[in-house]
């Protein structure tokens, strides 16, 4: 799945659109996504400057809306009618800094997946070593 895709499915946009594309997809069991980490990404002016660092709150934001990808995708729904909203997180770890360069590999499997409410495992990867993990909790909603 391209951005053009992902962005029929996704309402962000720049810079709040975290996934560039999917690279894996196994309905109601797996998704795998990829966000390529630039030194053009606008937190970096203000975070840790002359060190940037990806802040942890948004490596867990591009794993929900890869999450949020699995769930429509899963269950068939159609982006323009309803909306995703993060519940919750649960025992987020951060193992290893984000640097522009990176590419985060996103991989997504639920624990409860359900078209209501779901519970996905996700964990952020940067060369095959864990940077991130978390457990997240999200809704489906009719606009």
């Amino acid at each position: 799945m391209d951005i053009f895709e992902i962005m029929e499915i996704l309402p962000h946009r720049y810079p709040f659109l975290l996934v560039d594309k999917i690279v894996e997809f196994e309905p109601k069991k797996r998704i795998v996504g990829i966000k390529n980490v630039t030194i053009n990404e606008p937190f970096f002016i203000g975070h840790f400057p002359g060190h940037p660092i990806m802040p942890g709150v948004l490596i867990i934001e591009a794993m929900a809306q890869v999450g949020g990808i699995l769930m429509l995708k899963s269950f068939e729904m159609k982006a323009g009618d309803v909306v995703i909203y993060f519940m919750g997180v649960d025992k987020a770890r951060f193992r290893r800094p984000v640097r522009p360069g990176d590419q985060l590999k996103l991989v997504l499997e639920p624990v409860i997946l359900k078209p209501s409410v779901s519970k996905m495992k996700g964990v952020a990867y940067v060369e095959d070593k864990v940077a991130a993990e978390a457990e997240i909790m999200a809704s489906v909603v009719k606009k």
